[in-house]
């Protein structure tokens, strides 16, 4: 076999190991290492990768970004952050019809602007939402449906993890591609609130009751109440884009920030810190285990040339850029519902990003790039949410353990019919992504 062959095979056979439970950092690392023997003949060239790959992998100065954003996604938790979001949501939202789902899809964007992980928003949202929404009669299925699909904001709302991935995959800058995410990331949190005032509409049985109207005064008081969310998002967001700091040191600024309130707030003990500090330490080592392995995996794939091979013969066949941007995305929505949004990033951009970057779209290469990378971050988004395997989804479900699971996806699937049309929409108008971009750069 030649080695773009080997490479090739690759392919089934990760994905055999992958629906075989193997972990996919493990299951990457394993294809990549024996990969590479295949290729060359002998172990030589994949232990002098595991020594220098290691090293250039866990010394990243870009990655000590993610444990930062994971801590003060914690530290938000531990200060009651969560809580005082959703009770202002609520104060403006709740006497709607559907107002109080809406206030949920508010505060997890309220959340995930200082949340980096789309899981982490969905389970610190429900313990707050549930059982208000519960409280106002709302169905199971459509209460859970709501946190599930307002917890994908949590990755879509800069900070983000995954943007963050895509950053150093793509050697492109963090500051630019969070600054992209905000215009599609409020328009993913209305577009949830539209899809629940229609749920109301054809389902009115099912979304309980609304609260009484609150008076103004009551509801600009909740308003004050979110001032620790506000002054630690501006200080991180602002900082960054005034040039204060770096965004590593911005999410160092942000957990310290988010750290000191929880303490003031009395959420932070000594007890709770610990905790803190090794929930972070457990879950940046299962993401820096993933990217070691897809660095493994992506360096083989690289010596086979499988992704310039297959960016050639895409170029060869004269399609349009449009249908195979298309076909990309499509590809993306089925593997959102067997995989995670980690692995798919770490598994599959370096593959179509050279394939869309040699395409012409009419924008310059890095405004392609960063419009791409917020494209695959919405429908990663997607994924989270699209059954079987709709991660977002089982966690909610494992806190509601009353509700079938059979009641949220048909639920979730009024919400999965809004991340497509907004998709839609941005790979038309690319503007509406790139417009806070152009007017800052």
């Amino acid at each position: 076999m030649t080695t773009l062959e080997i490479g090739i095979a690759s392919f089934p056979v990760l994905l055999t190991l992958i629906f075989l439970r193997v972990p996919i950092g493990l299951a990457m690392f394993l294809v990549g290492l024996f990969g590479l023997f295949f290729a060359t003949g002998t172990f030589n060239m994949g232990f002098a990768r595991l020594k220098s790959e290691t090293y250039s992998t866990f010394s990243s100065y870009s990655l000590s970004i993610i444990p930062m954003f994971l801590l003060m996604g914690h530290f938000a938790t531990l200060g009651g952050m969560s809580q005082s979001l959703f009770k202002a949501a609520e104060a403006w939202l709740g006497h709607r019809k559907g107002g109080v789902a809406m206030s949920a899809v508010g505060a997890c964007a309220g959340f995930g602007a200082i949340c980096g992980s789309s899981l982490a928003t969905a389970a610190t949202m429900s313990q707050v939402a549930l059982p208000e929404l519960r409280r106002y009669g709302y169905a199971g299925g459509f209460s859970t449906a709501t946190l599930a699909a307002g917890g994908t904001l949590g990755i879509l709302i800069p900070p983000s993890v995954v943007l963050v991935i895509y950053a150093i995959l793509t050697e492109q800058n963090i500051a630019k591609l969070f600054l992209a995410a905000f215009v599609p990331g409020l328009l993913a949190a209305v577009g949830y609130m539209i899809t629940i005032a229609l749920y109301a509409r054809i389902h009115p049985d099912r979304v309980g009751t609304p609260r009484e109207r609150m008076p103004y005064a009551q509801r600009w008081r909740a308003i004050l109440d979110v001032w620790p969310v506000l002054t630690v998002f501006l200080v991180v967001v602002g900082g960054i884009y005034l040039g204060v700091f770096t965004p590593t040191e911005g999410a160092a600024v942000g957990a310290l920030g988010t750290g000191l309130i929880a303490f003031a707030n009395g959420g932070l003990t000594r007890h709770s810190l610990i905790e803190s500090f090794m929930t972070t330490a457990r879950s940046t080592a299962m993401i820096f285990f993933i990217v070691l392995g897809a660095a493994f995996y992506n360096g083989f794939l690289a010596l086979t040339q499988v992704p310039q091979e297959l960016s050639n013969y895409v170029v060869s066949l004269g399609l349009s850029p449009w249908m195979v941007l298309t076909v990309i995305l499509l590809i993306y929505l089925i593997l959102g519902a067997v995989m995670d949004s980690l692995s798919m990033i770490l598994l599959t951009i370096p593959i179509f990003f050279p394939i869309i970057a040699n395409l012409d779209f009419g924008m310059t290469a890095e405004e392609v790039a960063i419009w791409f990378g917020i494209l695959v971050l919405i429908v990663v988004e997607v994924g989270l949410i699209t059954p079987p395997v709709g991660m977002n989804l089982f966690v909610i479900n494992s806190m509601d353990r009353l509700t079938p699971m059979v009641e949220t996806y048909k639920a979730v699937m009024y919400f999965v019919a809004s991340d497509i049309i907004r998709t839609v929409i941005l790979v038309l108008f690319p503007g509406i992504t790139l417009f806070a971009l152009r007017m800052m750069y």
